[in-house]
């Protein structure tokens, strides 16, 4: 008798502890389950509000871009006699060594914090604001009122020296890149630092972006296809783009469903083994 009264409690404790282990195995499976990548969030340009057979998007027109303070405008001047053009273009004087951004650094023309650039002869032009085609008719005006005649010819052209911007955050290679490129789309921006990983939240890329009034911060949604009407789709000097990481990063519960069912079983036998072990002694 007293046997059949330890074998049954036995049992019964046997029951309640395979039904805790099935219990915290079921929460942990619910918890993995919501802790992995959703596939759809690693997919960039998504048709999510349109048909499957419609995927065509048109791009708003790309407005000009009105130079900001710390621009570097690369300008050269082109007239019939060039040798009285030299002291308007840089001599290149620079190491040959130095890279592309270097050498624009030191030839180019910065705007200064008035907005302002110095041109040998012609001194200060105030340039923020303006498109690189209006300051070029400023600077033709300028030139044909002080140093050349009509019948000289003159042309002139002025480029940003390079489109610069800053990488940080969930990206391959984080950092400084310059491209030169007279428009760079944020998808080009984001491939030139490496791509953005698994763990990278492509649904709120952040754009810093410099205004005369100080910094905004824009948000864009890289897996919907209406990411290419936005305004920020085409990245701007001096932009920051930054990534965040997903939750599932810092859980560290596994970036695939493979991945996932690897710690799920590898907390199971953890569990089952110290049920096992706690009903022995």
């Amino acid at each position: 008798m007293l046997l059949m009264v330890i074998g049954y409690i036995c049992g019964v404790t046997r029951n309640l502890t395979m039904k805790r282990l099935l219990l915290i195995t079921g929460l942990v499976l619910c918890v993995m389950a919501t802790s992995c990548i959703p596939h759809k969030d690693t997919i960039y340009l998504q048709n999510k509000n349109t048909a499957l057979d419609s995927t065509q998007v048109m791009v708003e027109q790309h407005k000009p871009y009105r130079i900001q303070i710390n621009d570097i405008l690369n300008i050269r001047l082109k007239v019939l006699d060039q040798e009285n053009a030299t002291i308007f273009n840089p001599v290149g004087d620079v190491n040959l060594n130095a890279s592309s951004a270097e050498r624009a650094y030191f030839d180019g023309f910065t705007v200064d914090v008035h907005g302002n650039i110095r041109i040998p002869s012609l001194g200060e032009i105030n340039v923020l604001g303006y498109t690189t085609r209006e300051i070029e008719d400023a600077i033709k005006k300028k030139l044909l009122e002080e140093e050349f005649k009509e019948t000289a010819n003159i042309f002139v052209t002025v480029k940003l020296a390079g489109l610069r911007y800053t990488a940080s955050g969930e990206v391959g290679g984080p950092g400084t890149v310059t491209l030169f490129q007279d428009r760079v789309n944020i998808f080009e921006a984001i491939a030139n630092v490496g791509e953005i990983p698994v763990t990278g939240n492509k649904k709120e890329v952040q754009i810093i972006r410099q205004y005369p009034q100080g910094q905004r911060i824009h948000t864009l949604d890289l897996t919907d296809i209406n990411v290419m009407k936005s305004p920020y789709y085409y990245i701007q000097p001096n932009d920051i783009i930054y990534v965040k990481p997903l939750p599932q990063k810092s859980l560290g519960t596994g970036k695939t469903a493979v991945e996932t069912l690897q710690t799920v079983a590898m907390i199971v036998s953890i569990l089952a083994t110290t049920v096992l072990l706690s009903t022995r002694l």
